[in-house]
């Protein structure tokens, strides 16, 4: 007996150790911990070449801060760009743009409450790039210097970004993040901290929090790309092991957030809001942790299986011609502090519409909590997750070390496993068919709870929209339980999109052009079809298809009518089929289809895997031939499209750019709303647009159509042949045409007023017709990347008076040969005129002396670097070799472009500005209501009043 019931024992431990199995970690990423506690992850990737991407992941952020430091934590990582022990000054930025770097859109960082992350990429084309590399990552660790001088001037910069995200959401924000993060840390610390701490904190107050948290054992750095990682290891461990850690190191503490018996609700409204929307929370009671064994793995992929089922019902919902929201959706999962999951639901809404909407989401998941979900339910969302997961493996060896990176920090921060997409595919293939709809129907149960939850409802302050109640929300989750609910009911999956057929077209003539790598048929109907065989991705084929003539030439009446129902037309559905029926046949399959009718052509874009080329050709098919004709979805859609954009243009941005384009357009009889009103909408006529639809694209023989991406040529030609070649096509050809109408020409100085708070936009513009010049195309777009890096450097870094500037510039073929250049930047109204000065004086002095070679150098390379990479991206070659159709482009020109920068030169970029920025200008600025002086000085107080209590 006794021998028995050990062998018993026995077979159990063994069952349960192999249930509790940990997670692996991917063989490829080599993991290590150094002495002083930091750790360090490596992975050799070579999508792209050449390249690396490195990370310093530091488990510190706006939560750690002391009560005089709130906002240091976030300050702390712009100081890293000002004045390290090997880049004093501003010499990192200067450095690392000079080997192709672009600040910004390259080099940046971001501070969040748990965290404060660096982002380095790194092209390794030229001897020390890597070593330059690490060397930051170094410095951004350990060596940043904190003088009182930088840090006095990046004040300015820093409060700069705080005055960007003032407005309607961050004043209903301040006013409902109590109660989500309800009795937390998590409430007092956003991580771009109190106007109040940021202008006067001593200096050694920042140097504090640099001290304290800024160590080893809270460090890991992250690199992956086109790398030994023998050779990183080994330089990891020679320059980053050698520091230590704080005697005395002060505590990480990790901060809950507690429960609460109550449902807590924030009703909050705003003048300037854009948007209404409905959010509900039910925290998890116990504390998260994450997945570490398979046993964990394996209930996420039920959750997922879960989530998918239900926000599928949503999705049909919202594709409905009676859609309660404009999207919606379920899911659980973090974003509350690092020690809270819940299960949450969102909708954007119609005005008014949050109760109705908050109503839907609740009762969907009531419904499946009492009735569970269908057979067809279950096997559609196990279908759309492995698709999902089969065409990230395909392309496992073609990933860009970008999108890996992220899993590797996210590791150090917050556990997240990392077994790599073979395993992780491997386990969906193997733990999809066991689950079952018993698993399924009780997984939403231990997540709906009465206690700890939170409903947030915002929207736009209006006197024709009344809000509920705290008692009528509170009322719903009553009501629900007493309720009269259904059963769902799914219909059942469409079996073919369009109906077999044999085709009669063929393909007529075959070209090919060895120096693109492409091949070029025209078929027997007169369309032409150019395709590419690309090795750039295992698993990715991209298309578009254009034929030239869109809105242009229809008359000024016939495109107000219809310009704002061409994207409504394919809610309506194909071949007798609702948008839902295609919805449900495409479960699975990675495809997407999006006809357009432009100003200056008609066409698709769309892309699919291998697997479903052909469905995304039928799809193609379809809307060229079986568009349906259905009020209903254009009122449907008009409907989602204004709890969209009604209120858009209450929000200064939208306005300041709607009302600008208005005014310079204003000879235009063409131009409306850039966001439709309702009195643009009376006047649309759906039918008018759907039969111009049916018109344009039942020719056919005016289409070009273009494919790049892993093609299989066989399977092209039959698919070509039977789904273009057999188009109807009326034998005639159209191009677009220059109607005539042009902006507003002269000196012009214009200033729009909009909005309470102190932020104001400057634009300055340069533009006018001149005959197309290559060259000069290019001067000018190599001026926009220079004049951005002297606005940076005077605007931000001297002038303290921005957080970010752009400038752009070039010219144009079509459709009339033009040129435009601009500058553009935020800032407070106060400073409006005097930056707005500056930065005409920095575009002065480069027309009377031209640009530093320095700065052209790093526009060369920041651009070089960027190309290089784009040349292997199956989107940039789509682009290229379907350009010269729409502007007549030499079609080679885009394979020269290292020699075209090569030849380059700063007299180049001075006589471009000579000829083309010397002329009538444009400023726009943006300026807030009259009184925001007052507003700004009752903020102020309120500030101090919240930081003395």
């Amino acid at each position: 007996m006794k021998k028995m019931f050990l062998s018993a024992v026995a077979i159990v431990l063994m069952s349960a150790s192999a249930f509790a199995q940990n997670i692996p970690v991917d063989p490829s990423v080599r993991t290590g911990i150094l002495p002083n506690g930091m750790k360090f992850y490596i992975k050799k990737n070579v999508k792209p070449e050449k390249k690396v991407e490195m990370r310093l992941a530091i488990d510190a952020g706006s939560i750690l801060e002391d009560e005089d430091q709130q906002g240091l934590a976030h300050f702390m990582e712009h100081m890293n760009f000002n004045g390290t022990k090997n880049f004093p000054g501003n010499k990192l930025v200067d450095a690392l743009e000079s080997i192709g770097i672009k600040f910004g859109q390259h080099l940046n960082a971001y501070t969040s409450f748990d965290e404060t992350v660096y982002m380095l990429p790194v092209p390794l084309d030229k001897p020390g790039n890597l070593d330059t590399g690490l060397k930051v990552m170094e410095d951004w660790a350990f060596n940043a210097l904190l003088t009182d001088k930088e840090i006095n001037k990046e004040r300015g910069v820093v409060l700069e970004e705080l005055r960007l995200g003032l407005g309607a959401d961050k004043r209903m924000m301040d006013k409902w993040l109590p109660k989500m993060m309800y009795n937390s840390a998590y409430a007092k610390r956003l991580p771009i901290g109190k106007k109040e701490i940021l202008e006067k904190f001593n200096p050694d107050v920042l140097r504090r929090f640099h001290k304290d948290w800024y160590r080893p054992d809270l460090m890991a750095l992250v690199i992956v790309g086109d790398i030994n990682v023998d050779e990183i290891e080994q330089k990891i461990k020679a320059n980053f092991g050698k520091y230590k850690n704080p005697a005395s190191p002060r505590k990480r503490n990790v901060f809950e957030i507690p429960n609460h018996k109550e449902t807590l609700v924030s009703i909050e409204n705003d003048p300037d809001a854009t948007s209404s929307s409905v959010q509900f929370v039910m925290k998890d009671t116990e504390n998260y942790t994450p997945d570490l064994t398979v046993e964990d793995f394996n209930k996420s992929i039920l959750d997922n299986v879960v989530s998918t089922m239900i926000n599928n019902r949503y999705n049909d919902m919202v594709e409905s011609n009676n859609p309660p929201f404009t999207f919606g959706y379920v899911y659980h999962g973090g974003s509350w502090g690092r020690t809270k999951e819940a299960f949450q639901g969102y909708a954007m809404t119609k005005e008014g519409g949050q109760m109705e909407a908050l109503k839907v989401l609740l009762e969907e998941v009531e419904r499946a909590n009492r009735f569970g979900f269908t057979t067809s339910e279950l096997e559609r969302a196990k279908t759309e997750l492995l698709s999902r997961y089969e065409e990230s493996y395909n392309n496992r060896d073609k990933t860009e070390s970008g999108r890996l990176i992220g899993e590797y920090v996210r590791n150090f921060l917050e556990k997240e496993s990392i077994p790599g997409i073979a395993w992780e595919y491997e386990q969906y293939k193997k733990e999809m068919p066991k689950i079952t709809l018993e698993q399924t129907n009780n997984v939403l149960k231990k997540y709906v709870k009465e206690d700890s939850r939170v409903i947030v409802i915002t929207g736009p302050k209006k006197e024709t929209i009344k809000y509920p109640a705290e008692a009528d929300v509170l009322k719903v989750f009553s009501d629900l339980k007493m309720a009269k609910i259904e059963p769902y009911q799914e219909k059942e999956s469409i079996k073919n999109l369009v109906k077999p057929f044999k085709s009669t077209g063929s393909i007529a003539k075959t070209e090919t052009d060895s120096k693109l790598g492409t091949t070029t048929f025209t078929l027997s109907n007169g369309a032409k079809v150019t395709y590419k065989k690309t090795d750039f991705k295992d698993d990715e084929i991209m298309f578009s298809a254009r034929s030239l003539g869109g809105t242009s030439l229809l008359s000024d009446s016939d495109v107000l009518k219809t310009q704002h129902a061409f994207a409504a037309l394919t809610e309506a559905g194909v071949n007798g089929f609702t948008q839902n029926d295609v919805t449900r046949y495409l479960a699975g399959k990675q495809v997407s289809v999006n006809p357009a009718v432009s100003t200056l052509f008609e066409g698709f874009t769309g892309r699919s895997t291998k697997k479903d080329f052909a469905s995304m050709m039928e799809l193609l098919y379809a809307y060229f031939t079986g568009l349906n004709n259905d009020p209903a979805s254009f009122n449907a859609f008009r409907t989602k499209q204004s709890a969209f954009l009604d209120n858009m243009l209450s929000n200064p941005q939208f306005y300041f750019m709607n009302e600008h384009m208005k005014y310079m357009n204003q000879k235009n009889p063409r131009f409306t709303n850039i966001i439709p009103l309702k009195e643009d909408w009376d006047n649309t006529d759906y039918n008018k647009a759907y039969n111009i639809y049916k018109e344009k694209f039942g020719n056919a023989g005016n289409f070009h159509f273009y494919f790049v991406g892993n093609i299989d040529e066989t399977e092209l030609k039959k698919l070509v042949t039977q789904y273009i070649a057999s188009l109807p096509t009326k034998g005639t050809s159209t191009t677009f045409k220059d109607v005539g109408y042009r902006q507003l020409k002269g000196e012009i100085n214009k200033t729009y007023k909009k909005g309470k708070d102190p932020k104001s936009m400057v634009q300055i513009t340069f533009s006018g017709e001149a005959p197309y010049n290559e060259k000069e195309d290019l001067a000018l777009r190599a001026l926009g990347g220079v004049v951005k890096i002297k606005l940076t450097e005077q605007l931000r870094e001297e002038a303290g008076g921005v957080y970010t500037t752009s400038a752009n510039g070039g010219m144009g073929r079509i459709p009339y040969p033009s040129y435009s250049f601009s500058m553009q930047f935020p800032c407070g109204p106060e400073n409006a005129d005097k930056l707005t000065n500056i930065a005409l004086d920095e575009l002065d002095k480069i027309i009377k002396k031209g640009p530093e070679q320095k700065d052209l150098n790093k526009y060369k390379e920041g651009e070089l670097n960027d190309y290089k990479s784009r040349l292997k991206e199956n989107n940039f070659w789509l682009g290229q070799i379907a350009q010269p159709q729409l502007d007549g482009r030499d079609k080679y020109a885009f394979l020269n472009m290292e020699s075209a920068f090569a030849n380059l030169t700063t007299a180049d970029l001075q006589n471009a500005a000579k000829k083309y920025l010397t002329k009538e200008k444009v400023i726009a600025t943006l300026m807030p209501e009259d009184g925001w002086e007052k507003a700004s000085k009752n903020e102020s107080a309120e500030m101090k009043a919240e930081v003395a209590k």
